[in-house]
């Protein structure tokens, strides 16, 4: 898999429960298992931004309730940072589910916000998305960069994206 041009958190554990933010019939999924996923020994494995993880279907239609998917994480609660610096966190925690082992996305829309790394990673589902994420600084702020005074500073931004800093 391609590297992610990010320093990432973990943020999601097996377990957790997370949105389905597609129109593949599932709502909420837990999170069984992460594919490719490196960790120390003795240490329970985790989910980042763009990870592939295995998900077990917890609501939805019930012909898909107790099935297992491949999924893509696309949004995280979890603060990470982009090597440009600035700390970008979502107001849920979603994932994307997938219908082969090539990436494919089972559903045909995505809701809400896309990160931009899940973009570098996994093109086809970014396709799908209402927004993908890019760089805060142009998209909130224009032309215009922040000076010194307002360092640090939370900026307005749409609902769905939490916060940024600097």
């Amino acid at each position: 898999m391609k590297a992610v041009g990010a320093r990432q958190t973990r943020g999601l554990h097996i377990g957790s429960n997370v949105v389905a933010a597609d129109n593949s019939g599932a709502r909420i999924v837990r999170i069984t298992g992460v594919k490719h996923g490196k960790t120390k020994k003795g240490r329970q494995q985790y989910a980042k931004i763009a990870d592939w993880v295995k998900v077990s279907v917890k609501a939805g239609k019930p012909e898909m309730r107790g099935q297992v998917f491949d999924a893509v994480v696309i949004r995280q609660r979890k603060p990470y940072q982009r090597l440009t610096g600035e700390r970008v966190c979502f107001e849920d925690n979603a994932v994307a589910l997938l219908k082969d082992e090539k990436g494919n996305p089972k559903g045909t829309q995505i809701k809400g916000p896309v990160a931009r790394e899940v973009h570098e990673r996994w093109k086809e589902v970014a396709k799908l998305a209402d927004f993908v994420l890019w760089n805060l600084i142009f998209q909130l702020l224009g032309s215009h960069l922040p000076n010194q005074e307002n360092k640090g500073s939370l900026f307005l931004m749409p609902h769905y994206i939490k916060g940024i800093s600097f």
